[in-house]
């Protein structure tokens, strides 16, 4: 519910311009923006803009609907490298300090080093004497010490390992000076409450009311579970991080295991060529499909509605969405033990966790519930239990109220 007040934020959401010079935005942060100012009467977007091709998932400004009238986009450039950093700061500075200076309630997201201008924002409302709040939805230092061990190359190893503590000090300093910590999922809120005096743990989706699975969807995704191969799938990029060589090598043991199944992983990244070579060796191409980057929703969510079993190996302390689109679809959690995917299950156990690294765990619980169809069709139900609390409306709305009753109005 808007009050009249505006929101100032800095979101890390990339902005291209299209031939046409219409500004461009990944379809998902078209909807925060529009839940933004449902919730504010006026919302200032401070988002870095990128020069090159749009990528698929870009959709114009405009997809923001009616309530773009009353947003105001600023731009900031790319700048991850010191010199060009530099050359920005003194006119982003100015910026940020304007705009401190006419909203009512300003936070800024995290992430980074050089080029981390959600900090640069926190280091300006504090000069500024200005309540503000910050908000995370992963350990991006912890991103970056893991980016020293797995990163291909050897010059990007380097620049992790000198860079991840520095990342870490500096969101330490933001967060101690911030007024109101907003931290998504239980990974990232136990990782920085310490350091935060008001931490408060929220959720960042864009699963809409109408996406979660309807009953008789779910009734008959139920039904269906007694017999065939098991299904599985994920969905997200395929970097090092999201652990996807351990997850086909789960797939190897399930297969070595005599387990009928198939499987599917929607999404890009620097492992899939890795993943094909290793599917292909292992000669599971005829039950494992790589399908890429897949633009339509609505495909994306039919793809977490046929799965019974969301299968995920992260590697990194984070709190990803796709867990909780998979509970919301009726689709079980299996995968590595960790505070987010632990406190998303707790009510009514839609899911089985085990130790990081534990590959042959996740192919023991997979093969047991391939035996046990009962099991998998109450643990379906059970997912789809503990995924119904959430939806974008309401998320957004709580973080809203968070910072309305948190933070001093200016």
């Amino acid at each position: 519910m808007r009050d009249g007040s505006s929101l100032l934020i800095f979101a890390p959401v990339q902005l291209y311009r299209d031939d046409d010079g219409r500004l461009m935005l990944e379809n998902q942060a078209c909807n925060g923006l529009r839940l933004w100012a449902e919730n504010f009467e006026h919302v200032t977007a401070v988002m870095p803009l990128v020069e090159g091709p749009v990528p698929p998932a870009w959709v114009p400004l405009e997809a923001v609907g009616p309530g773009l009238s009353r947003i105001r986009i600023e731009t900031v450039p790319v700048a991850w490298r010191l010199r060009p950093f530099l050359k920005a700061l003194p006119s982003v500075r100015r910026m940020f300090r304007a705009r401190i200076a006419e909203a009512d309630y300003c936070g800024f997201s995290l992430g980074g080093l050089v080029g981390d201008w959600g900090a640069v924002g926190c280091y300006e409302a504090h000069a500024m004497g200005r309540p503000f709040f910050v908000w995370t939805d992963r350990v991006e230092s912890q991103v970056e010490r893991g980016t020293a061990r797995t990163a291909p190359r050897l010059r990007r190893r380097l620049k992790a390992r000198l860079t991840w503590r520095a990342m870490a000090a500096l969101e330490r300093w933001a967060i101690r000076r911030a007024d109101l910590g907003l931290f998504h999922g239980r990974e990232t809120y136990e990782a920085y409450a310490p350091y935060s005096r008001d931490p408060q743990l929220v959720h960042d989706i864009h699963i809409r009311k109408q996406d979660r699975i309807r009953p008789e969807a779910l009734a008959a995704k139920v039904a269906a579970a007694g017999a065939g191969p098991l299904r599985i799938a994920y969905v997200g990029r395929a970097d090092a991080m999201k652990g996807p060589m351990d997850w086909v090598a789960v797939l190897e043991r399930l297969a070595a295991n005599g387990v009928e199944f198939r499987a599917e992983w929607l999404g890009d990244g620097d492992e899939v060529p890795a993943m094909a070579a290793r599917i292909a060796t292992a000669g599971l191409g005829d039950r494992v499909a790589l399908r890429g980057f897949v633009a339509d929703r609505a495909a994306v969510l039919e793809a977490y509605r046929g799965a019974q079993v969301f299968l995920f190996c992260h590697r990194t302390p984070e709190s990803p969405r796709n867990l909780i689109e998979a509970l919301v679809s009726g689709t079980v959690l299996v995968g590595h033990d960790g505070a987010f995917a632990r406190d998303l299950i707790h009510l009514h156990g839609g899911g089985v966790l085990r130790p990081m690294g534990d590959v042959e765990g996740l192919a023991g619980v997979l093969a047991e519930l391939a035996g046990d169809r009962a099991r998998l069709a109450g643990l379906i139900e059970r997912a789809a239990a503990d995924g119904a609390p959430f939806n974008d409306e309401d998320v957004f709305r709580h973080r809203s109220e968070l910072i309305r009753g948190h933070l001093p109005r200016g």
